[in-house]
């Protein structure tokens, strides 16, 4: 996950016209856009991942795999930063039709062939606005907020699908963030949300779901089967590098200091991880309430643990 605050919007554009890449990528650049390029659906896709583009521009006929099945495979991704990417479909077809079923496969917008570089950047930056005001998706994670959670977490207990919520919470994040600083208290929450979406992407499914509540607390919806090695997997990484955050002198002290409001000196552990799992896989919970309240219930136990832990539901039969 690269850092959200960067000032360089990043575009991937996806087109079998070496030509055409090459002007719309100069265009791009000048307009002080960061682009990558891909000649096919199967490069795009496989450059998205590391890339993380705001907008993908998509030709529609392409070889190998058209643009329909690649904006398919993108909606379809289990990463939510990849998932949600505003896709603007490059068509030399003006058929409603055609334009119907690019909406259709997951596109938000489409140009037609030929288009001048004066719509082309109204429209890229129409898109990368849109993203950045959606009250749905969080500024600094780009994960889906509370309404996009809610809408999942329903959705579920309405089909009465089996499902694990982790819910993610940092220990000592308070203390980093007086003692380093907001920037760096938010580095430290974006280590959380990828160590989220990296640990679902290896681990989980293509309807999984990552979550931003708010402050440091995330939540993953997941596969019951899948749950306790996410978990794992989500603990690892972060264990191993939140010490890129800290200072040597800190690290080898293993703590930091900061005075609370009385001025006492008070010692914090390097930060850590509680996770709270709770299980729905026999219909235990019945409302949307239900999971928070046991997620509170279990998190709070989690923190009372020295370290990074994950705890579930110890009320399951």
């Amino acid at each position: 996950m690269r850092n959200v605050e960067t000032t360089e919007h990043r575009v991937l554009v996806v087109d079998d016209d070496r030509n055409l890449r090459k002007i719309i990528s100069t265009n791009l650049e000048l307009a002080g856009f960061s682009v990558q390029t891909a000649a096919d659906g199967r490069e795009a896709l496989a450059l998205i991942d590391e890339y993380e583009p705001d907008v993908v521009l998509l030709d529609l006929m392409m070889p190998h795999m058209d643009g329909y099945e690649v904006a398919q495979h993108i909606r379809g991704h289990a990463n939510p930063l990849v998932a949600n990417v505003p896709i603007i479909i490059l068509t030399a077809k003006s058929e409603t039709e055609d334009k119907l079923r690019g909406f259709e496969a997951g596109a938000d917008d489409y140009i037609t062939k030929p288009f001048g570089p004066q719509e082309l950047l109204a429209r890229v930056r129409a898109k990368i606005r849109r993203v950045e005001t959606d009250s749905s998706l969080s500024p600094l994670t780009r994960l889906p907020g509370n309404l996009a959670i809610e809408s999942d977490l329903r959705r579920r207990l309405e089909k009465r699908e089996p499902f694990a919520v982790l819910y993610l919470d940092l220990d000592n994040f308070k203390a980093f963030n007086d003692v380093y600083g907001f920037t760096h208290g938010d580095e430290a929450i974006q280590l959380e949300a990828r160590s989220a979406v990296e640990a679902v992407r290896r681990r989980g499914t293509a309807r999984d779901f990552v979550g931003h509540i708010g402050g440091d607390d995330l939540i993953v919806v997941t596969q019951p089967d899948r749950a306790e090695e996410i978990a794992r997997e989500i603990i690892a990484d972060f264990d191993r590098d939140i010490r890129n955050l800290y200072t040597a002198k800190d690290l080898h002290a293993g703590y930091i200091e900061t005075r609370d409001r009385r001025g006492a000196l008070n010692r914090f552990p390097i930060m850590s991880l509680s996770i709270a799992i709770v299980m729905n896989d026999r219909d235990q919970l019945t409302n949307y309430a239900q999971i928070g309240e046991a997620a509170a219930e279990l998190k709070r136990y989690a923190k009372s643990i020295a370290g990074s832990v994950f705890v579930k539901d110890k009320r399951r039969p």
